[in-house]
């Protein structure tokens, strides 16, 4: 799968196992052919929030349901990597306040492999792609680390 991505928008785009997750999950909730002829970046360029989009956006608000829904998948490849290097299935679980700060835990088995705090969930995004693949990647390299420090209770 390319990767072509807006450059100017979020800088220079990087091979990432994780982009091109995070691209087949989102892509994968198009049952009806709508994003067919749609690239990879305008299927990826929400999750690019710029400094000035990011200072224009208000401290206090209700995060916007489609935000929600792209952190939602943001979470959904970390998953689905993890299951593919590891054999275990994530499954994450959010709960989230009105006002936009919460919990997202990705659960092997009987074992938590991510444990993520949120605040200010109405400014998510990565400045560049290089942040976007490196966020999921680190966060998929620590739950990888942690089923493999305790795989009895992921496989349980």
């Amino acid at each position: 799968m390319t990767m072509t991505l807006d450059a100017a928008r979020g800088g220079e785009m990087v091979e990432s196992p994780f982009l091109a997750q995070l691209v087949a999950v989102i892509r994968a909730e198009d049952s009806h052919g709508l994003w067919d002829d749609k690239t990879n970046s305008e299927i990826l360029r929400e999750f690019i929030v710029t400094a000035e989009e990011r200072r224009s956006m208000p401290i206090i608000g209700d995060p916007d349901p489609e935000l929600i829904w792209r952190m939602t998948k943001f979470y959904d490849a970390i998953g689905l990597l993890v299951e593919k290097r590891t054999g275990c299935m994530a499954s994450q679980m959010q709960k989230m306040h009105h006002e936009g700060f919460g919990r997202v835990v990705l659960i092997a088995g009987k074992l938590v492999v991510v444990s993520k705090h949120l605040r200010d969930v109405h400014r998510f995004g990565f400045e560049t792609w290089a942040k976007l693949a490196e966020a999921g990647e680190k966060l998929v390299e620590s739950a990888v680390a942690t089923i493999n420090e305790f795989p009895e209770a992921a496989r349980a």
